[in-house]
């Protein structure tokens, strides 16, 4: 971002009666040339001023959450639980959310954020034991940082195949200047900035754990934002990771690859939880969340899709739900259709 500035040029009382006309047609010519430079640097720094979405941050649920690293240039990083860090992206419109859960072995990387900043040299910063990836599901913004580290496992999917290719049209999508609120990281190049390519360790399914040492995580299938989406749930100590299946903001349900049968299933599948869950950790702008949310999310999204919620905006072929503070993004008509 360019800081506005203001220009002005003066000629001194001592220096007027020096000037030939033809001097002072140049000194005008010059000045005249100066004010276009100057209104030009000030029209594009208030061109790239932050869009609207970033105005309010930082997020006032922040304050009551220990931050650690605070020098890291790209991520803000607190402590949400004991041995569990939300590693957040609050420059990008995302607002993506990773975790970082630490066992006395190893510890699981739940999703490596956008790419922009290096997640992984984060990790070994808060943790020397061996770190191994789980994705939410492939979306670009979850799968940014996977090229970094050489365990990964995956969902066996053809999404999550696919997507593992990389890409970079989606990559260039979020380092739009709307969608940035913030400088970039030093050394980072937008121009080739791509969600580069990377490789699956090990395939696994719906009730496969991962066993961190006085700590277990278990995958959960929950499909419907995406065909590999999965949710993790640390069920000693009443964590459950939601991914994008759940986080206090618009959840994405109008992409092609969204399917409201098994979204519905899904939530249903969370919602019985909610007894043995102490706090609900999304992948998106908040970092935690009441388990009461989780039956209320349940009744809303049915509600939506029975044509019982009035939509509140239409932009861009989405449109906007909102029902007991929880909002849906769903694609125009997509209510109508089922």
């Amino acid at each position: 971002m360019f800081a506005r500035r203001n220009f002005r040029a003066k000629i001194t009382e001592k220096a007027r009666p020096n000037l030939s006309i033809g001097g002072i047609v140049r000194l005008r010519t010059a000045l005249a040339v100066l004010a276009l430079v100057c209104c030009a640097g000030i029209a594009a720094a208030q061109s790239k001023e932050k869009p609207e979405w970033c105005k309010p941050l930082p997020r006032p649920e922040y304050k009551t959450l220990q931050r650690v690293l605070p020098d890291d240039p790209w991520f803000e990083i607190y402590k949400v639980a004991p041995g569990v860090f939300a590693i957040y992206e609050p420059k990008q419109a995302e607002e993506t959310i990773a975790y970082l859960i630490v066992g006395h072995k190893q510890a699981v990387l739940f999703d490596t954020g956008m790419g922009i900043g290096d997640i992984h040299s984060v990790t070994t910063r808060l943790t020397s034991r061996p770190v191994v990836v789980l994705n939410s599901h492939t979306h670009d913004d979850h799968v940014g940082d996977n090229w970094r580290f050489p365990f990964i496992f995956g969902m066996d999917t053809d999404f999550t195949r696919k997507n593992a290719k990389g890409s970079r049209e989606d990559a260039q999508a979020e380092i739009t200047p709307d969608q940035l609120c913030g400088d970039l990281p030093k050394g980072f190049n937008p121009k080739t900035y791509s969600t580069k390519p990377w490789k699956i360790s090990h395939f696994i399914h719906d009730g496969f754990k991962v066993n961190l040492g006085g700590r277990t995580v278990e995958v959960l299938s929950t499909p419907g934002h995406t065909p590999d989406a999965i949710s993790l749930i640390d069920r000693e100590n009443g964590l459950l990771f939601t991914g994008d299946t759940y986080y206090p903001a618009p959840i994405w349900l109008f992409r092609p690859e969204t399917d409201f049968d098994a979204y519905d299933a899904s939530i249903k599948r969370l919602a019985a939880l909610a007894p043995d869950v102490k706090l609900v950790l999304g992948a998106h702008n908040i970092p935690v969340a009441e388990p009461s949310v989780l039956p209320r999310l349940v009744t809303a999204f049915e509600a939506v899709r029975a044509g019982k919620v009035a939509p509140q905006k239409n932009e861009d072929g989405k449109t906007l739900y909102v029902t007991d503070g929880i909002l849906f993004l769903l694609k125009t008509g997509a209510v109508e259709a089922h």
